[in-house]
């Protein structure tokens, strides 16, 4: 066989981030991961999965890549945690992300059980900081928690809508023209809840507020009570809205309907619970190379036992964790390739009939899961599909990630390296390849030239959907907030019209964050410098490997 041919970009990635001592080659992971995931529980299944995942048809999640065979295999990743209104609870919560962040794992809080600011506090006399000053103090502990010396803790805070802090909430991430320049400067400089992605908790009882103007609530935190209405409803979403459209955030989590009370959320929001110390468990199925719809069946069958294999394999932080694991068994079985995919049959990044036929096959992964788990003699999971962002395996398998299109056809990507931001000029692989074959880089759609139309985005989404029980992850690219071909109503009316049929959904305004991990640069402006690494200098920057050509 021969081997696996990686652009340049990707052997880094896979040489920075997930070879072990000894190992190589793609080739020498798969085996690695596959042997010590599956073959203690279903070895008759270790040579179907390694040749999937050798023929990068199947990608476990980053975690399986890094830490299968190694002598703390965490292969399992984000924790999705809640906190309770006191202070042994909120004492507790720290001890759990430090202990989960310094094994790799990312974070997910919902606050929304913690008091408001102002509120008595019954033990000493005095009143409550409320919720938004202990999200910063995680957020802290996120800065300094670095496990394997390059990966730093990631984390998503919830609040609800009816919170009384959530005006407060909304705006920790309106940073200042100081900031946001320090940022551009050096992008490890301080700024609040730069850790932490945001976003305000959709429940029924909004989309009723919203819809309905008569309709009120009184909510209670030990003791204080405090009354919502249509007109706070409206503020909320109308606030965040204009927040997110210059800022990036805060996004929505919407958990609705028969999602009602699921707002326990990983680090990207895409797996979803209602138990405290959930922890997600990822892979995904490369549609772009999977060309029949038998094979990609087979493919749900052996990455979802995969996935159920590897809720025996790994290891957990603390012991609170095996328990609701055991209770859940949660399985985030995603897709990635979509649009490349949509792109080999002639399709736009739109819903239709073939790509719905194979959605139906995908959403078969719980009855698959079902019986694999009775195979083992496990508890069944709750949940199967969710759809990540699939950042670093979208590199290794070198095609569009999610559900996403994509990104650009080039751009510059940042990454940590001994502890220093370096960069790399990327022509995305995928879009290289239709390059290759005659397609002009300017008729190819991306993240940015589909910015314009938020709504084809949205209801792309809305549609996949449908066939996902947990989350989809899909960051919705807009042009900076001075070049945006529409205003905050009109944005605004677009994303009700879909919000309640997806999980939650992620604005980013170009430029909204200095130093952005990637940025969009011309095809000509890439294209002769890959492979080059750069180390940043604040706003210089030095060539580290290759010949600099600029």
């Amino acid at each position: 066989m021969s081997p696996v041919q990686m652009s340049t970009f990707a052997n880094t990635v896979m040489t920075e981030k997930y070879l072990h001592p000894g190992e190589e080659r793609w080739e020498d992971v798969a085996d690695r991961v596959v042997t010590e995931v599956v073959s203690p529980y279903l070895p008759d299944l270790v040579e179907p999965i390694q040749a999937a995942v050798r023929n990068r048809e199947f990608m476990p999640g980053g975690r399986y890549l890094a830490a299968a065979g190694s002598a703390f295999p965490q292969t399992q990743n984000c924790l999705l945690l809640f906190v309770a209104d006191n202070r042994e609870a909120i004492g507790d919560l720290f001890r759990r992300s430090t202990v989960g962040g310094m094994t790799g794992a990312g974070i997910g809080v919902v606050w929304s059980r913690l008091r408001p600011r102002g509120a008595r506090v019954g033990g000493n006399g005095g009143t409550s900081t409320g919720p938004c000053s202990f999200m910063q103090s995680l957020n802290e502990i996120g800065r300094g928690v670095v496990n394997g010396g390059s990966r730093r803790m990631a984390i998503w805070a919830g609040l609800h809508w009816y919170h009384p802090d959530v005006f407060e909430f909304m705006a920790l991430k309106d940073w200042n023209e100081h900031v946001v320049a320090g940022k551009a400067e050096n992008f490890s400089a301080y700024a609040p809840l730069d850790m932490t992605n945001i976003s305000v908790i959709l429940d029924t009882a909004f989309f009723d507020a919203i819809e309905d103007p008569e309709w009120s609530h009184t909510y209670e935190w030990q003791g204080m009570t405090f009354e919502v209405d249509h007109a706070w409803a409206q503020r909320v979403y109308w606030t965040a809205l204009e927040r997110g459209l210059k800022t990036g955030e805060p996004g929505f989590s919407v958990d609705a309907d028969e999602n009602e009370g699921e707002n326990g959320r990983n680090a990207c929001t895409e797996v979803t619970t209602y138990d405290d110390n959930d922890i997600c468990n990822l892979g995904s199925i490369n549609l772009a190379r999977v060309n029949d719809i038998d094979r990609f069946t087979q493919l749900v069958d052996i990455g979802t036992a995969f996935l159920l294999c590897g809720t025996l394999y790994s290891t957990v932080p603390y012991p609170e964790v095996a328990e609701t694991r055991e209770k859940n068994r949660r399985l985030g079985l995603g897709i990635m390739g979509v649009y490349e995919w949509l792109v080999k049959r002639g399709y736009r990044y739109e819903p239709n009939d073939e790509l719905a036929a194979w959605l139906e096959v995908y959403a078969s992964s719980g009855n698959v899961a079902n019986r694999y788990a009775d195979r083992l003699g496990v508890s069944r999971p709750v949940k199967t599909r969710a759809i990540a962002p699939t950042g670093t395996i979208g590199i290794l398998a070198e095609t569009t990630t999610g559900i996403e299109p994509l990104f650009a056809v080039a751009y510059k990507r940042r990454y940590m390296k001994d502890n220093r931001w370096h960069f790399q000029y990327v022509v995305d692989a995928t879009a290289q390849r239709m390059i290759d074959q005659g397609v002009s880089p300017e008729n190819l759609e991306t993240a940015y030239d589909l910015a314009n139309d938020p709504g084809r985005r949205l209801a792309f989404q809305a549609f996949v959907q449908r066939y996902v029980d947990h989350g989809i992850s899909s960051t919705l690219n807009l042009p900076n907030i001075e070049d945006q071909p529409f205003t905050v109503a009109e944005f605004g009316d677009t994303l009700f019209q879909h919000l309640r049929q997806i999980r939650g959904v992620t604005v980013y305004p170009n430029g909204a964050r200095g130093g952005q991990p990637l940025e969009v640069v011309s095809y000509e402006e890439a294209a002769g410098f890959e492979g080059l690494e750069y180390e940043e200098y604040g706003a210089d920057m030095g060539c580290k490997s290759g010949t600099c050509g600029i």
